[in-house]
């Protein structure tokens, strides 16, 4: 058993300095998978820390405990699946929700609405201010109808 522990261990340290040289290729790996993995409850990033430490806790218990090798599979295997699932409740899922992107296109602008920022005159170009997700974005503008529209008026993007 000593040699599944070792293997789980060294295969998790070898997965994290693979990560930390290689982070962005294993990146674009994962997230080629991404649709083989949906039927998994946890990631993969959580399922290896989980091995790591299955195989780390097997290695000291079967050094320096007097546990009989099912007693010390069993603690182990439990001390994985605990990481395992804390990681991926603590680090990995609130880490995942908070990655949001500020692209947009433009047609996206479209039925939005702004506050003009820099005074839109009868014929010609204001600023008009639009909330775009969590950003704001200034954009130029002209009024539909040709009416001119003061600073701070609310508008709607056609």
């Amino acid at each position: 058993m000593a040699e599944v522990y070792w293997g789980c261990l060294l295969g998790g340290l070898v997965f994290s300095v693979l990560a930390v040289l290689f982070g962005d290729l294993l990146d674009g790996v994962f997230e080629g998978l991404d649709g083989a993995l949906d039927g998994l409850v946890l990631d993969p990033l959580s399922l290896v820390g989980g091995a790591t430490v299955f195989g780390g806790t097997g290695v000291l218990l079967d050094t320096y405990t007097a546990l009989g090798p099912l007693t010390a599979a069993l603690l182990s295997a439990a001390a994985g699946a605990v990481l395992a699932v804390a990681m991926h409740f603590v680090y990995v899922r609130p880490m995942r929700r908070a990655e949001n992107s500020t692209g947009f296109s433009v047609r996206e602008y479209a039925g939005r609405v702004g506050e003009v920022n820099t005074a839109i005159p009868a014929r010609g170009y204001g600023e008009v201010l639009v909330r775009m997700g969590a950003s704001v974005t200034f954009q130029p503008a002209a009024s539909f109808d040709g009416t001119p529209l003061s600073v701070g008026t609310t508008v709607f993007v056609v």
